[in-house]
């Protein structure tokens, strides 16, 4: 399993690329044929086995691969970014095993977010409901996560839309940054205190790191189509960043990584001036 270095995002001041040699069954393919999501084999020297959906740049490779096929392929890392490439089918197999969470509706623009306990990185219960009158921007990740373009992504995102707002003129002050990490066993308060730190560059203002613990990961997860699957030493996870107006009703969901830290900070100021 990958570990991140002093909390550093992986392959942090290297301009360069490595590539792995990598074998997987397709579980899923983007209609855009962008995405594919893989229930891979342990890739030596990178990541545990998993299932993970991964950005496929040359679309053209997925030309006649299904859902079920096996297939071999490179997967390519950066410092900021992340694919697949140089994808073969080998076979097929006869049946998907996909472990989700159970199928719930999900929750729409105007719901209510259920309510839910976190433990913050000083060690603080905390419950959405404590930042009513608050404009909230909320994520999910682990501090373990591997691939640059997801939970690192993120975290990179927040800090430039935390940016964003606060150098905006006349901005709105009630709104609130909340990364939730779903590996409450390694992802102690100590260690997210330390993992914000490097991100927020010392400054903790507007932006709180947490932990859910199982209870509250079971309610959240369900109505936001948040998958997180524990997998031996590692998580397969997709990504849901949601922002919640001032009275705790999502305002607006952002699925995958293809948000940008601008899109966010609008988002929240827009949801603030609620």
């Amino acid at each position: 399993m990958f570990f991140h270095s002093a909390f550093a995002d992986p392959m942090a001041g290297d301009s360069s690329t490595r590539s792995f040699a990598a074998r997987g069954i397709v579980e899923k393919i983007g209609f855009d044929l962008r995405q594919v999501t893989i229930n891979h084999e342990a890739i030596p020297g990178y990541m545990a086995a998993m299932t993970m959906d991964f950005s496929v740049q040359n679309t053209n490779e997925l030309n006649g691969i299904l859902a079920g096929d096996q297939i071999t392929f490179t997967l390519v890392v950066s410092k900021n970014d992340g694919w697949v490439e140089n994808i073969h089918r080998t076979g097929q197999t006869a049946s998907i095993i996909t472990n989700t969470m159970p199928v719930m509706p999900e929750l729409q623009p105007g719901d209510q977010l259920p309510d839910g306990t976190l433990t913050t990185e000083d060690g603080r219960p905390v419950r959405f409901s404590d930042f009513r009158g608050k404009a909230i921007a909320f994520t999910f990740f682990f501090t373990r996560c591997p691939m640059p373009n997801y939970c690192p992504l993120m975290n990179r995102n927040f800090a430039a839309a935390r940016d964003l707002i606060t150098s905006t003129p006349n901005a709105p002050t009630n709104w609130e940054f909340l990364s939730i990490s779903f590996d409450p066993e390694n992802d102690t308060p100590e260690v997210l205190a330390n993992f914000g730190g490097f991100y927020r560059h010392g400054d903790p203002s507007h932006w709180l790191f947490a932990a859910a613990p199982t209870n509250t990961l079971a309610i959240l997860a369900p109505s936001l189509d948040l998958m997180v699957v524990h997998q031996g030493a590692s998580i397969s996870h997709n990504l849901r960043t949601v922002v919640l107006d001032p009275h705790g009703r999502i305002y607006r969901q952002f699925d995958g990584n293809q948000w940008t830290s601008r899109e966010l900070a609008d988002t929240v100021l827009d949801a603030a001036r609620q």
